[in-house]
């Protein structure tokens, strides 16, 4: 990534925030940041501004993800915090991210290039020294010292920038990181290297600063390349977008503009094959399109005036007129994306743990190899010896293992269950899934597929289906979208208020008009049928005040690979539980089939939040299964929470993990792969740990040279992520 500082002005920054909800939002493409510490003090320093309500930043992508109330100024507060912090920050546009990275790689890759020639050709020079000892004169060893200084100094100048560059700012900003004691034990080994060279006799270490930079850069940029392998989902999202859109013009002219530049209420012409460049409503034209990155359903969707288009569907019919409702930032397919973001870089407990380790582990590193300076002088009487030692404890003692052991191992976890259709929302997602003991499922939309049809249109009273079919297109309730289906295209009720697990109302010719749960509309209770289509039977009641309230009645199905959920939950001592508003005889009837015997039916959101915190003062955690409006409260205060792709927004906001093929095996695919991330994050704890304990004291007695040091601590790095990339096996 090119530096950046420069080209950024003063009010810039305002002109890339956007809403958010009730907040704004502010995306910032982050430079230098390269482990869990950079993390920490990025968000935290960000974090600390008044009105910052939130900041995460994703290292594969390098967007700082900002959410905050206040006035613009406050943008470049934030970019100016960030500059205070020792790193570059910029506008992220998700058409130069990826060039951004591919630059990351490429610069990486040629300073390992350089580092690798000088290793190589230092190295022959110093097998030259070590082969002829005893027989070579004083004045040849100092010649190929010169030779190999020659070399090495140039290189190192190079391929070290990364690391001196990251140093430079974190010391200007008064604070250390990792790459501080890499930069000395290299900056230090150097000049020893040099003196000894001038002064003509001892030996020289250019071999091992050429050789630690190398590895290092061999580390790095793996490092790189698993979290741009991992984050790759991001970006084949971002790639779905559409660069570009025809607008129409007041005039009726088209005009061909950058999809950043739409704004809601702007009309687009999508041709047959277009994708669309941003979520709208069709206002002219019928047709289909392709919807499967959205609902994960292969079978193209109708579209006429009024259907909602999301970004990233395809026209696969003729031209339509689509007004937009949102500009491309705020889409769903960029929030996707960001979600997809969110997942493969979180905050979890382990992320925390090492960060705090870090923080620790680097000024003690410092102590360490002070302390190996002070006592070697004072044992051997002489610098040298101290100051060799010093370098190797510096070089050795590099906390980079540590820093990888978890986010490595979240990169690629989350990258495995995106390609099984998951997107992970949170970092300690994955931890709290690992540790649930009960699973509790909703049934409609859930177990069943959630799109009921209404089967007693022909016996509902002339004019009443008309009437309901306006309230029912305000609402997203699957049993709403039924008979909006079955009562074709028409108008929704203007003021229409969505009242969650309840029902819609609105006042309609002056009369307060209700479509809902028959307990709230306060309609007869029917006799239920056990057996049969009539136990999956749903209902909802439309009551026009001062009128007899009429039944809906609707036909659900239970979703193909719900029993082989259910089975594999119990495979993994998991016993499900299910959670339902609707009526006792389609829940029993659900329960029955899929062989679940604790179930509860009739519950208002409230109620399930109730027996939610019951199971939790039982000693439970709880992994709730979702997807409507009604079932958010309890997605969000549930131990840990699954919601379907199809869900509701509110839902899948609410939710840490988001099934998008809403294929209920996934559930336990996401429980399995939990599992191996935490005992992968285990290992790569235990492996850091014992390289520690064995390679820093050996180091401290002055066993080791700078050189063996920099081949072991790169090793260690190399060795957790390896171990981190296991999660990739089927």
């Amino acid at each position: 990534m090119a530096a950046i500082d420069s080209s950024w002005v003063d009010g810039e920054a305002a002109a890339f925030i956007r809403g958010e909800g009730d907040a704004r939002a502010l995306d910032l493409a982050v430079e230098g940041a390269w482990c869990g510490a950079c993390i920490a003090k990025i968000e935290g320093g960000v974090s600390q501004l008044p009105g910052v309500q939130r900041a995460r930043l994703n290292l594969t992508s390098g967007r700082l993800s900002i959410s905050f109330n206040g006035p613009d100024a406050l943008a470049d507060r934030i970019v100016k915090a960030i500059k205070a912090l020792g790193y570059g920050a910029r506008p992220y546009l998700p058409e130069t991210a990826a060039d951004a990275v591919t630059g990351q790689e490429k610069n990486l890759l040629r300073a390992m290039a350089v580092a690798g020639f000088a290793t190589a050709n230092v190295m022959l020079l110093s097998i030259a020294v070590w082969s002829g000892a005893g027989e070579m004169t004083q004045s040849t060893r100092t010649l190929l010292h010169w030779v190999s200084g020659a070399i090495a100094l140039p290189a190192v100048a190079y391929a070290a920038r990364p690391f001196f560059g990251s140093a430079f700012r974190a010391l200007k900003a008064r604070r250390v990181n990792m790459d501080v004691p890499i930069s000395l034990g290299v900056s230090l080994a150097c000049a020893l290297s040099v003196y000894e060279t001038v002064i003509g006799h001892g030996d020289a270490y250019f071999d091992a600063a050429v050789m630690l930079l190398f590895f290092l850069l061999i580390g790095r940029y793996l490092d790189m390349r698993l979290r741009a392998r991992a984050g790759a989902a991001a970006r084949r999202l971002a790639a779905l977008e559409a660069r570009a859109a025809r607008r129409v013009e007041p005039d009726g002219s088209l005009r061909a503009v950058p999809a950043s530049e739409i704004r809601p209420g702007d009309h687009l012409l999508i041709s047959a094959g277009e994708r669309i460049a941003v979520d709208g409503v069709v206002s002219e034209g019928e047709g289909e399109a392709d919807a499967s990155l959205v609902t994960g359903e292969s079978a193209p969707v109708a579209l006429r005036a009024g259907s909602q288009v999301w970004s990233g569907m395809v026209n696969l019919g003729a031209a339509l007129t689509v007004r937009a409702t949102a500009a491309r930032d705020n889409s769903l397919l960029a929030e996707i994306t960001r979600l997809v973001e969110a997942g493969e870089q979180g905050r979890s407990a382990y992320v925390r743990l090492a960060d705090r380790a870090a923080k620790i582990y680097v000024p003690l590193v410092h102590i360490m190899a002070f302390s190996t300076l002070v006592g070697w002088f004072i044992i051997a009487q002489e610098p040298r010896p101290a100051i060799i030692n010093a370098i190797a404890v510096l070089i050795i003692s590099c906390p980079c293992a540590l820093a990888l052991a978890v986010p490595a191992v979240q990169v690629v976890a989350c990258g495995r269950l995106y390609k099984d259709g998951v997107l992970v929302r949170s970092g300690d997602a994955l931890e709290r899934l690992e540790r649930v003991s009960v699973v509790v499922l909703d049934k409609t939309g859930t177990l069943t597929e959630g799109r009921p049809r209404l089967i007693n249109g022909d016996s509902v009273p002339d004019g009443m289906l008309a009437l309901a079919a306006r309230l029912a297109r305000a609402s997203r309730h699957p049993l709403s979208q039924a008979l909006a289906e079955a009562a074709g295209p028409g108008e929704a009720a203007a003021g229409a208020v969505e009242v969650p697990g309840r029902g819609v109302e609105a006042e309609i010719d002056r009369r307060r008009v209700r479509f809902g749960s028959g307990r709230w509309i306060g309609a007869p209770v029917q006799p239920e049928s056990l057996e049969g289509e009539g136990a999956f039977e749903l209902e909802a009641w439309l009551q026009v005040e001062g009128e007899q309230p009429v039944r809906f009645a609707f036909a659900d199905q239970l979703r193909a690979d719900a029993r082989e959920m259910i089975d594999a939950l119990r495979a993994r001592g998991l016993e499900p539980e299910l959670l339902s508003g609707d009526r006792e005889a389609p829940v029993a009837a659900v329960a029955q089939a899929l062989g679940i015997t604790r179930w509860r039916s009739g519950l208002t959101p409230g109620d399930k939040t109730t027996r939610l915190s019951e199971l939790a003062a039982a000693g439970e955690r709880t992994l709730m299964v979702g997807d409507g409006i009604n079932d958010a409260p309890a997605l969000a205060g549930a131990y840990a929470s699954i919601s379907m792709g199809s869900a509701a927004d509110i839902s899948r906001s609410a939710a840490d993990l988001v099934i998008q093929r809403d294929r209920l095996v996934s559930i336990p695919l996401a429980l399995d792969v939990a599992c191996a991330a935490r005992r992968r994050v285990d290992e790569n704890f235990a492996l850091t740990i014992l390289y520690n304990v064995i390679a820093v004291p050996i180091a401290v007695l002055g066993f080791v040279t700078p050189l063996v040091a920099a081949v072991a601590m790169s090793a260690s790095s190399v060795v957790v992520t390896v171990n981190a990339m296991r999660l990739m096996r089927r």
